[in-house]
């Protein structure tokens, strides 16, 4: 009788511990696909590249607003903020260029051999986007630069040593 309940104990010992690996691993594919369905509610192309004009509008609004908070910014320094976004983009839509980046870059390895003279021409339009927008973007981020207080000139200056490299966090 003893011999059996304890055959019965380990049974339910063995059960539970896959009832509750089950449960662990139900858990953890519940997360993982919870993870992978939060990702692909962003815009399509990182950074709103398929955006509309309206959605890029309202995003570089938000963030006006976030900057303008984080520096305690007024009126006019919101206005210069703005201005200078509205350059950025104006810029990264003039380097970008109309048609589809990546299919212009995929382009270059349709043939049989990689088309240097296509990606010489490329890099050539897209340099010249940027000498012809850069006065521009430098003129917006010189104006809004000086438009801060001393105070505010040290939050950015320690907001950038703080940000050393490209990683989010």
């Amino acid at each position: 009788m003893a011999v059996m309940f304890n055959r019965l104990s380990l049974k339910g010992i063995v059960m539970k511990s896959w009832i509750k690996r089950s449960l662990i691993g139900l858990a953890g594919a519940s997360i993982a696909l919870a993870g992978l369905t939060a990702c692909g509610h962003r815009m399509h192309g990182g950074w709103g590249a398929n955006a509309t004009p309206e959605q890029a509008a309202e995003w570089r609004g938000k963030m006006v607003d976030r900057v303008a908070g984080k520096l305690e910014l007024n009126a006019e320094q919101k206005a210069k903020l703005t201005t200078l976004f509205d350059r950025l983009h104006a810029q990264r839509l003039a380097v970008r260029g109309a048609g589809d980046p990546r299919a212009e870059f995929q382009s270059l390895f349709a043939g049989d051999k990689f088309d240097r003279s296509k990606a010489e021409a490329l890099v050539q339009q897209k340099t010249e986007a940027v000498r012809a927008g850069s006065p521009e973007v430098v003129a917006a981020l010189g104006d809004f630069c000086d438009s801060l207080n001393p105070a505010q000139q040290q939050k950015v200056r320690e907001f950038l040593q703080k940000r050393r490299g490209w990683h989010r966090g």
